[in-house]
């Protein structure tokens, strides 16, 4: 998948992202009287997003390169891009993905890092806000498969997050919130992204020999493998 999708994905979901993080980025404790170590805590609070996105991108982008030595590559981006064409046409069926122990669990690392009052427990924040129960988040990793490379998958979750960067580091600098008005404005462009997402996701799916949209893709693990053995 190309990146410019993962930051679209990212600038577009955005306004999801102030409805949801937004509070949270609104209680980053200070951690200090200087506007210099103000800036730098909220700069490493996102960066810790941005660490966490990479290992997700790792972890994805490594099944990714798994598909493709398998053969089965296309025949996931498919299956990624049907999935999130369908959530986006029946979004409360697939509301439910995430259970309320691990959610728990977060909460309770949450308040404790909240507590500390350090630069370190800012960075901290933001590595456990990127493995907070997200939709989009859900999707990225979803066309992070589609990547046949663990750097490429990196790249592409890195890309997702900054992508979200200018909201989110604008709520933690100014503290304030998007007006509900704006956000709902903003909202109503999910959709779009995510259905431009989902059909790109099916069109490299679908192999179609067109460079960068739907390149050639292997079918079986023999193609993958004649590929590796051939000079």
């Amino acid at each position: 998948m190309e990146l410019w999708t993962a930051c679209l994905l990212g600038l577009i979901g955005s306004a999801h992202c102030a409805g949801m993080c937004g509070p949270l980025a609104l209680a980053l404790p200070a951690t200090g009287g200087r506007f210099a170590r103000f800036f730098t805590g909220r700069l490493l609070y996102n960066l810790g997003r941005l660490v966490t996105y990479a290992g997700l991108g790792a972890v994805f982008g490594l099944a990714g390169k798994t598909f493709s030595f398998a053969g089965l590559q296309r025949w996931v981006s498919i299956v990624a891009g049907f999935t999130v064409l369908a959530g986006l046409a029946a979004p409360r069926f697939f509301a439910g993905a995430a259970t309320a122990g691990a959610v728990n669990r977060l909460k309770s690392l949450f308040i404790t890092a909240l507590r500390r009052r350090t630069l370190a427990s800012l960075f901290a924040l933001g590595l456990l806000n990127g493995l907070l129960p997200c939709g989009l988040v859900y999707v990225a990793c979803a066309a992070t498969t589609a990547n046949d490379t663990v750097l490429r998958g990196i790249e592409y979750m890195v890309a997702f997050g900054l992508g979200t960067l200018p909201m989110m580091l604008a709520i933690s600098l100014t503290g304030q919130k998007l007006q509900v008005a704006m956000r709902f404005k903003l909202q109503r462009l999910i959709p779009v992204g995510l259905a431009v997402v989902g059909a790109l996701l099916l069109l490299r799916g679908m192999a179609l020999g067109i460079p960068h949209l739907s390149p050639r893709l292997s079918t079986s693990a023999g193609a993958a493998q004649s590929c590796c053995h051939n000079p």
